[in-house]
Parts: C-alpha cells; sequence; structure tokens
C-alpha cells in the first residue's frame, strides 16, 4: 500500500480527471492532551456538516484513536488495515452524525505511533487517491510535537491550535507553534481558547500566548473562537454524543457553529505551499 501511496504521479493522473475545487484542510492540535481538541475537532466538523457541507475527519492519533469511540461508532477496519495492504482508504471510511465521514486509526498500537516519515507522506498522499468528493477536511492530530503531529499539521492549509487557561496548555502550544514556525515554515496559526468562563477569559488567555510569541517568533496569530465551558459537554461525552447534535442551543454549540460558519470563508490557496500537503493535486491541477 505505501508504494502505491507514495506514487503521486498515480494521483496526479487521476485527480485530472476529477474538476471539482479544492478541500479546505484544517489541523486541529494542541500542546498538550486534554485540552478538548478531539471536541473541537468533531463538534467543528459536524457543525460544517449541518450547514451542508462535506465533511470528512481524519483521526491523527494514529496510537491513541478515539474519534469513533467518542461518536459511538462501530469500526471493522481503520487505518492499520490500509498500510498493511488489506484495503484501501475509500474502504474504512464510516459515516457519523451530519453526514461526515471519519478516517478511524487504531488504539494501542505502538507500531501506528512509529509510522516513519516516508509511511507519513503515503498517507497523506492517500487522501488524492479518495473516490469521495469532500470540501472539508479536519484532522485531528495527536498532542504534543512528535513526527506524526508536525508532518499532518504542516500539510494543512490551516492550524487550528487549541488552549486553555491553565500554564502547561499555554506552554505547550507555545513549543508547538516554535517547532512549527522554526523548523517547517508554518507561519500563520489559529487559536481557539477552549473552556473558558467568558469571552474576555478567551481574549486574556490568547493575549498572554500573544505575548511570549511576539517577543521571540516571527509569526502571526488570530484568535478565530472563544468555547465556553459548558457543563453539557459532560453529558454529551457519556452518551457518546456531541454537544452540536445533542445540545444545539447550549453556549458551547453555539460557539462551534460560529466557528464552523467562519471556516467555510477561509480561502482555499490556488497553489502549492511547497511542501508535501494533503489534496496536493487538486491545487496543481487547479
Amino acid at each position: 500500500m505505501i508504494n502505491t501511496v507514495l506514487d503521486q504521479a498515480s494521483g496526479l493522473r487521476k485527480m485530472s480527471k476529477n474538476n471539482n475545487n479544492g478541500v479546505k484542510v484544517i489541523a486541529v492540535t494542541g500542546g498538550k492532551g486534554g485540552v478538548g481538541k478531539t471536541n473541537v475537532s468533531l463538534n467543528t466538523a459536524i457543525a460544517l456538516g449541518q450547514q451542508g457541507n462535506r465533511v470528512l475527519v481524519l483521526d491523527a492519533d494514529l496510537g491513541l484513536a478515539n474519534c469513533d469511540v467518542m461518536l459511538g461508532l462501530r469500526v471493522e477496519r481503520n487505518l492499520s488495515h490500509v498500510l498493511s495492504g488489506e484495503c484501501e482508504l475509500d474502504e474504512i471510511l464510516v459515516e457519523g452524525p451530519a453526514g461526515i465521514k471519519i478516517v478511524p486509526a487504531t488504539s494501542g498500537s505502538q507500531s501506528m505511533v512509529e509510522l516513519s516519515p516516508a509511511e507519513h507522506a503515503g498517507l497523506i498522499r492517500a487522501f488524492s487517491e479518495l473516490n469521495t468528493d469532500f470540501d472539508i477536511l479536519v484532522v485531528d492530530t495527536a498532542a504534543g510535537i512528535s513526527d506524526m503531529v508536525l508532518s499532518f499539521s504542516r500539510a494543512a492549509q490551516d492550524v487550528l491550535v487549541v488552549v486553555c487557561d491553565e500554564p502547561t496548555s499555554i506552554t505547550d502550544a507555545y513549543a508547538l507553534i516554535k517547532v512549527l514556525s522554526r523548523e517547517h515554515g508554518v507561519y500563520k496559526f489559529k487559536i481557539v481558547a477552549n473552556m473558558v468562563r467568558s469571552l474576555r477569559e478567551g481574549q486574556e488567555l490568547f493575549a498572554k500566548l500573544s505575548k511570549v510569541t511576539d517577543r521571540f517568533l516571527d509569526i502571526s496569530m488570530e484568535l478565530v473562537a472563544t468555547v465556553p465551558y459548558d457543563e453539557n459537554m459532560r453529558k454529551a461525552t457519556r452518551r457518546q454524543k456531541v454537544i452540536v447534535e445533542l445540545f444545539p442551543s447550549s453556549p458551547a454549540a453555539l460557539a462551534f457553529k460560529t466557528l464552523a460558519t467562519r471556516i467555510t470563508k477561509w480561502p482555499i490557496p490556488n497553489q502549492p505551499s511547497g511542501h508535501l500537503e494533503f489534496f496536493i493535486e487538486k491545487l496543481v491541477n487547479g
């Protein structure tokens, strides 16, 4: 399978037959675990689906996948079966709420965590072989600054960094932004202040992070969402649902819907960035 997906020429040939527009690719990441990254990914994706977009979610925490569990989905095959050559990427897609599709990964697999850079590249290129068309790809990365996180973040058009008002969250978010900017050429970041008590608290959280990045890094950051702390989030999670589906009028759900609307207005690049990207063939042929 890896040899196949590494053949970028075959992807170019396939995409030359496909005349649909480019795919908006968003990586949702965060420096540390526990900041609500997967909740942000799934709620935003489902809100986008509710707005009529064709959405694909990649569970890119390859060793500790949980998107399918959080949605109560039954998964028979996952990315490990694609990598072993047992099936194609199209064959493992599962449908979630609002018609979104999920690319499930594995949980508790050390071998998936230890994929080589070539295998990461192969997975990224495999998306150009999909037979199903999508408008938006949401990549739910793992926490931290592993090669896996950096590869998937760099391959996206927009990087959403989820932070909450904890010193470790801010410190680790800064570390992630630093590595992506200095070593991987990513200079624009969109920040989601999650689980905040008020809009002002979200703005103050963004200001804390900006104070450090403005001093030491040559990047641009934008606060794109402040998601309030909402007890309904915990209730939804226990029922293996997302808050935008189960409590659509709750404060956090409304924040995710607002974020989804903003995302649809973000432009898709009209040319490749110069490094490996998801759906790069669409940009080349565009």
